[in-house]
């Protein structure tokens, strides 16, 4: 089995969680990889299913022994990463690791897996819904919304280097093309 890697990114609130989450309901050959990150949980997530949490300390370690295949600070003083160990762990299990990140994690994965990965970037219906969907989820400051909309303002300038672009206006038409896209990709 070739090992293989499908890639969501999209600026934050775009829905590319949601479309993951819904693809590894259907697809059972799908292995989420777990990002590690510097930054603090939100609500009820888990370290381990949402993200891999560590100190910004443990971080600074993880990259001082080269346990990661691409890492970034995404915002001031919150570092995003994929771990090598999280894609060994999903490949021995003869599945193909699918991926949820920013738009240069996405594009930094692709340059690393080449043609062996399917880089689809989630667009939203426009800036506007996604400022809607944003302030929907009331987990962050008027502030941190804004950092989020102004850095989604240059990530859509990047759609173009993704290998498709999904547009997410109705989730469950995304989910569809996403699903298609990816058996094909895979049967490749």
């Amino acid at each position: 089995m070739t090992k293989k890697a499908i890639i969501f990114s999209a600026p934050s609130g775009a829905g590319k969680t949601s479309i993951v989450q819904a693809l590894l309901k259907k697809l059972n050959v799908l292995s989420f990889s777990v990002s590690a990150t510097s930054r603090p949980k939100r609500g009820e997530e888990e370290n381990g299913l949402d993200y891999w949490f560590l100190s910004p300390e443990e971080f600074k370690q993880k990259i001082e022994h080269n346990d990661f295949v691409e890492f970034e600070e995404v915002y001031k003083g919150q570092s995003y990463g994929t771990l090598k160990s999280e894609i060994e762990r999903i490949w021995n299990n003869n599945q193909t690791v699918i991926f949820d990140l920013d738009v240069v994690g996405g594009l930094n994965l692709k340059s690393f897996f080449g043609n062996n990965a399917l880089a689809i970037f989630v667009m939203p219906p426009s800036v506007e819904e996604l400022e809607k969907r944003l302030r929907g989820r009331q987990t962050e400051s008027e502030e941190k919304i804004q950092i989020r909309l102004s850095k989604a303002n240059e990530e859509l300038e990047f759609a173009n280097k993704f290998d498709v672009v999904l547009e997410n206006k109705i989730l469950d038409q995304a989910v569809i093309s996403a699903e298609s896209m990816i058996t094909e990709f895979i049967s490749k």
